[in-house]
């Protein structure tokens, strides 16, 4: 009796096995109660409920073969307990090959599986474990990048400020110094007219020393020309001694030299000091050959004029250094105003990469990233390439910080510009990580750094059924 009782036993199990509806999630089992019936789970057709899993497809969705190869459609779902659950075409259940790790795809067939699930399952757990472990830590240097973000923000906002209350300073200043360049220039014109045209005012003695100083100077241009000291200056001798500003070689004709004398063949200092000392001095493009000074002769030995020149040069050199320091700390100011333009992140994290630089070599070619810069590629041979200058973030609207684009390359041979992508990947370091060409002069790069870690990323966890 108790042997029947085993056998029946037995044989209820095998019944149901075969009965078993295989290839389904839990999430699906309710359509799969046995009953008289079964609803096609597009709704498009009623079949009896004995024509399930017969290797027959009756469903044009393949709903009533989800153990079977019999539906072009149909789709087989792994269980995988231990693994991660997943669905294969149903084109491959019972084909000799073992896809799910738990070998449900094969129960029917030649094929000798071994349920791997388990120890796909611990390898997984381990990979997720290290994620999870690297994205705390990333998370952690993503604060602390934070933290120094604001502080390194606030240093640049205080460093404008300072350039900007500098930069008032020097525009007060460079003003100060224009007027004290016009008035030094200004007053050596003055020394000058006056010693040119004998105005007793050149220096501040009596109007008998003006006379004095201005028939000194005279005098002594006289005497230059006068070689044999007769009293009188020749045609000989100021074809001899003048010469012309610009072609100090080339002899002055006789007709020049009659003009230069009045038409007359000779003249004394007094038809001199009305005459010829005027042209000498004016600057009408004559000299006096071998003259230390330029036109005006030994005028510019007058210590006058020598000191209203020293004092407009003291005042240009001065209002030179104000203007380069005016200018540089203007350069300054615009150069700080770009950097603070760009968008760092919101907090700023983003802010310490710019002025950094990464590097990575990829087989002859070394690539460099400058975040908020450039991006290049520079050969062995030493030819370097721009691949794009910094243009924007390009990453989806719940992760924008996820992803740099850079254009306007140098153009690419076959028309266009080099652009890069880069993707910005957690990681408990900073780095370029790889490097690719997918289409000519169409660049992927992915940058690794703890600032694009996501907390939303720990809520994934590990997967329930593993």
């Amino acid at each position: 009796m108790r042997f029947h009782i085993i056998t029946a036993a037995f044989l209820w199990a095998a019944f149901v096995e075969s009965r078993k509806i295989r290839g389904i999630s839990s999430s699906y089992k309710r359509f799969y109660r046995e009953r008289k019936s079964f609803l096609c789970i597009d709704g498009s057709k009623i079949i009896p409920f004995e024509q399930v899993n017969d290797d027959y497809c009756d469903c044009a969705d393949g709903s009533d073969e989800p153990g079977t190869s019999a539906c072009p459609r149909g789709r087989f779902y792994c269980t995988n307990l231990g693994f991660r659950p997943h669905y294969i075409p149903s084109s491959r259940v019972n084909d000799g090959i073992c896809d799910c790790c738990d070998a449900s795809d094969e129960y029917n067939s030649h094929a000798r599986c071994q349920n791997t699930c388990w120890n796909l399952g611990q390898k997984e757990r381990a990979y997720v474990e290290g994620q999870m472990k690297t994205l705390d830590e990333g998370l952690r240097l993503k604060q602390q990048l934070i933290e120094e973000g604001v502080l390194l923000w606030r240093e640049k906002q205080a460093q404008l400020r300072e350039l900007q209350r500098a930069a008032e300073d020097l525009q007060i200043k460079l003003e100060e110094h224009r007027k004290r360049k016009h008035e030094a220039d200004r007053l050596k014109e003055q020394t000058l007219k006056a010693l040119k045209a004998g105005d007793r005012d050149v220096r501040p003695e009596s109007s008998s020393c003006g006379f004095r100083h201005q028939n000194s100077t005279v005098s002594h241009l006289f005497q230059l020309l006068d070689s044999n000291k007769d009293g009188s200056i020749s045609l000989d001798e100021v074809k001899a001694k003048v010469v012309l500003v610009h072609d100090e070689t080339r002899v002055l004709s006789e007709d020049e030299a009659l003009t230069l004398l009045g038409g007359g063949h000779q003249m004394d200092l007094s038809k001199f000091q009305n005459t010829l000392w005027d042209v000498l001095t004016r600057g009408d493009g004559y000299k006096i050959k071998d003259a230390h000074s330029a036109p005006g002769g030994l005028m510019s030995e007058d210590p006058h004029l020598k000191a209203a020149d020293r004092a407009a040069e003291w005042e240009a050199a001065d209002l030179k250094k104000v203007e380069e320091a005016y200018e540089t700390v203007n350069m300054e100011i615009s150069d700080l105003q770009k950097k603070l333009e760009i968008d760092y992140g919101t907090d700023w994290e983003y802010l310490f990469l710019n002025g950094q630089c990464y590097k990575l070599k990829v087989y002859e070619y070394m690539y460099t990233l400058c975040p908020f810069n450039t991006v290049s590629q520079k050969s062995t041979a030493g030819t370097e390439v721009s691949l794009g200058l910094w243009g924007m973030w390009a990453g989806p609207a719940k992760n924008r910080y996820s992803q740099m684009v850079y254009e306007n390359g140098e153009p690419c041979w076959q028309g266009g510009s080099r652009t890069t992508s880069v993707t910005l990947t957690c990681g408990t370091e900073t780095g370029l990580r790889s490097v690719k060409e997918p289409s000519k002069c169409q660049y992927i790069m992915d940058f690794e750094t703890p600032v694009a870690c996501q907390p939303v990323l720990k809520q994934r966890g590990v997967h329930s059924e593993l």
